[in-house]
């Protein structure tokens, strides 16, 4: 807990606009650019931006290049931020942002609330939905600002019901991960424990599958249908997430040691993999972040 509290030090605190009387904020714009540092608030944000194409998006710990359609759902307190990048135009940007005890725990309960409730709960990762569907939502979005009242109300209740039953939602950053995350397979559980727990030691095939008392075939195809990622590539999504994390926060540690306390033994292969999924290397990823967080 005092590491977490260092690190937020670090960030801006956004004080939003949202009172407390509100229930949700709409602010529909047409930006020139994005000059504001990554930061953080309490309040979560679902952010929409038509022809962005070429801006880049920090969530947590993911810094990607965007594209044309993006639609974010940022869970209270992750960092996040949009810069212009490569982008060179103006751009479309509706954020939508609302207190996170606006939906009360008797309602969220309900089955029929299942995939709503559980946005939420991955909402701490930051969530991409899919293009397509985000251009399916993009009118009523672009509209929600347009309505008062309880027709408001419930329209932007409907949008974020509607896109917690769309396919294919990506979580962003692995690393602001809770241990409730996953669905009710005791397995599951004890898998991503297991790894929360030891991905700085070395971890075999044979290892995991045999603590799961399963053979390595139906372990490979558990863990694929579970997480929609091989053994090999989930293993590695948490050490780089990990290793990305103490990058941004760490700075007293150089990146071999990074490396090392993530799990990763041979510095030319961390590196490989690290670019592989990030998009660059350790150091530049390192520097660009600190630069992200810089007041411009």
């Amino acid at each position: 807990m005092r590491k977490r509290f260092r690190m937020l030090k670090k960030y801006q605190r956004e004080i939003t606009a949202l009172s407390p009387q509100d229930s949700f904020l709409v602010i529909d714009r047409f930006r020139d650019t994005f000059d504001y540092p990554v930061h953080f608030h309490p309040e979560l944000e679902l952010n929409f931006i038509l022809d962005g194409k070429g801006m880049q998006r920090t969530v947590g710990f993911s810094i990607e290049e965007i594209d044309n359609y993006e639609l974010v759902l940022v869970g209270s307190n992750v960092y996040h931020g949009w810069k212009m990048h490569k982008c060179a135009h103006s751009v479309h940007e509706v954020t939508i942002q609302f207190h996170n005890d606006l939906f009360e725990d008797n309602l969220t309960r309900r089955s029929i609330m299942k995939p709503f409730r559980e946005m939420m709960e991955r909402s701490v990762h930051g969530i991409l939905f899919d293009k397509e569907e985000s251009k399916k939502i993009a009118t009523r979005i672009t509209k929600v600002s347009k309505l008062e009242g309880f027709a408001y109300f419930l329209e932007m209740f409907s949008i974020l019901y509607d896109l917690s039953t769309t396919p294919n939602q990506r979580l962003l950053s692995i690393a602001q991960t809770s241990r409730d995350d996953f669905d009710n397979s005791d397995r599951i559980k004890l898998f991503y424990n297991f790894i929360q727990e030891n991905y700085a030691n070395k971890i075999t095939l044979d290892q995991v599958s045999n603590m799961l008392n399963m053979s390595k075939v139906s372990f490979n195809r558990f863990i694929k249908k579970s997480t929609e990622r091989t053994f090999v590539e989930y293993l590695n999504e948490v050490r780089v997430e990990n290793a990305s994390r103490m990058l941004a926060e760490e700075e007293e540690y150089g990146i071999s040691e990074i490396a090392y306390k993530c799990g990763f033994y041979n510095i030319a292969n961390f590196n490989r993999v690290f670019k592989k999924m990030k998009g660059c290397t350790p150091s530049q990823y390192r520097k660009e972040f600190y630069r992200l967080t810089q007041i411009q």
